[in-house]
């Protein structure tokens, strides 16, 4: 691991001083330099430029019985403007965010599944966000940027969506196709790194430095952070545990090889899973993914037999695919998200926490948790609007250690318990 530089420790307790002001709300000086464990003199000095940059303001000003008065600090909301967009094969979620990541307008747009031109795709991601811009009454020139998360393998450092095997997409300058239409600073990155970073952020990550994010949509796949660093491997393409391999020369898988997670745990594995219970099930004949699901959900709540089924052995898929992943990464927490996650949990998490001590090893489990997201509202689209904010704060010199090495940082600063596997409540 390369040597920090002072430069580097500056940076990082920079954004440490940011960070603690995320998860206190207005402290002051001496409060952040509890949280962050950073000294008085640090705290203060960084503070005085955060002051002098704009991001933050005195929010109150309070006096002691005795002693001079002490000021309570906050992030300036009004800083600017940051769009988070969560581009799915069936949908795009757009959401304006203020700078405290605060979410101000939404708007949803959805995508014909069978539709994989470029031109389309943008298009789609335009109007998202031209609404969500509409439903904020947000001015274009408060607008810092806008960060875009794209399936598939993605590399922010050139703002290319390497691959995305649904769409068939290859070497698509996706960010320069963007930055053409909307005219304002875009980042693209990977839908799993922006839930890891979403959930470090405002999630399980206030807990815990070490977690796997676990996305389950059309596609599967984990984030992953490591001592508190967001995990990308040499060509961003780390946490493609969907393509990691459940049952040898099993099911046919659309990255072309047989067997892997996602052809079990993907919405279309769960297509094939019914079709082998009840190949004439009405659930089956929904034309698209969500519409699926969600009869899926409808289904297991009224006790339908062969949906109880699919959720039987799409929890024991799950529960043996989690198993591989603690014991590789010696994770404490495994946080699951992602459209299917939010209409299937309820019946698929307490069957997993049952089934995960058979597939871990011993020492792995005590203080094990699996448990649904708390991360509110769109965690893709949080997590790719809090990417947005460390590229804007790189440009004014405050980079974050967790960003990926070469990212670019080009924005344009505006004028039940089972051996050991605990569960805990939802938000």
């Amino acid at each position: 691991m390369p040597r920090q530089t002072s430069r580097d420790l500056r940076n990082e307790s920079r954004f440490e001083v940011l960070h603690a002001l995320f998860s206190l709300g207005p402290s002051t000086r001496q409060e952040i330099a509890k949280h962050t464990g950073l000294s008085t003199a640090t705290v203060a000095t960084l503070v005085t430029q955060f002051l002098a940059e704009g991001v933050l303001r005195i929010a109150t000003v309070e006096q002691n019985t005795v002693g001079r008065p002490y000021e309570r600090l906050s992030i300036d909301p009004d800083r600017g403007r940051i769009i988070g967009i969560d581009v799915a094969e069936t949908y795009v979620d757009a959401t304006v965010y203020d700078v405290t990541l605060g979410p101000l307008g939404q708007s949803e747009v959805a995508l014909d599944e069978h539709e994989n031109d470029p031109a389309y795709v943008v298009d789609g991601i335009v109007r998202a966000i031209k609404a969500a811009v509409e439903a904020s009454d947000t001015r274009r020139d408060h607008i810092i940027g806008a960060g875009v998360s794209m399936p598939g393998q993605v590399r922010p450092d050139a703002g290319v969506s390497v691959f995305a095997p649904n769409w068939d997409w290859h070497d698509v300058k996706i960010e320069e196709l963007l930055e053409e239409r909307l005219g304002m600073p875009v980042y693209v990155d990977n839908p799993l790194k922006a839930v890891a970073l979403s959930e470090m952020w405002f999630g399980v990550g206030r807990e815990t430095k070490t977690m796997a994010v676990v996305n389950l949509g059309t596609g599967v796949g984990a984030g992953i952070a490591i001592d508190g660093s967001l995990l990308r491997g040499a060509a961003n393409n780390a946490g493609e545990w969907g393509h990691t391999l459940l049952q040898l020369d099993g099911r046919q898988c659309r990255c072309g090889r047989r067997g892997c997670v996602e052809a079990y745990l993907g919405v279309h594995g769960l297509e094939m899973s019914l079709a082998e219970i009840d190949p004439d099930h009405p659930a089956l004949r929904q034309p698209l993914q969500r519409g699926f699901v969600d009869a899926v959900a409808e289904g297991l709540a009224s006790d339908d037999p062969a949906l109880l089924e699919l959720a039987r052995r799409t929890s024991h898929y799950l529960a043996a695919s989690l198993g591989d992943l603690v014991n590789l990464l010696n994770i404490s927490h495994v946080t699951l998200t992602g459209w299917t996650t939010k209409a299937l949990a309820q019946w698929l998490l307490p069957a997993v926490r049952d089934e995960l001590p058979e597939h871990v090893l011993p020492g792995s489990l005590p203080g094990l948790t699996v448990e649904a997201s708390r991360v509110p509202g769109n965690a893709v689209a949080l997590g790719m609007a809090t990417f947005t904010l460390e590229q804007f704060l790189g440009a004014l010199g405050l980079a974050s250690p967790a960003s990926a090495p070469g990212t670019r940082r080009r924005l344009r600063a505006p004028a039940n318990a089972k051996a050991g596997v605990k569960a805990k409540a939802k938000a």
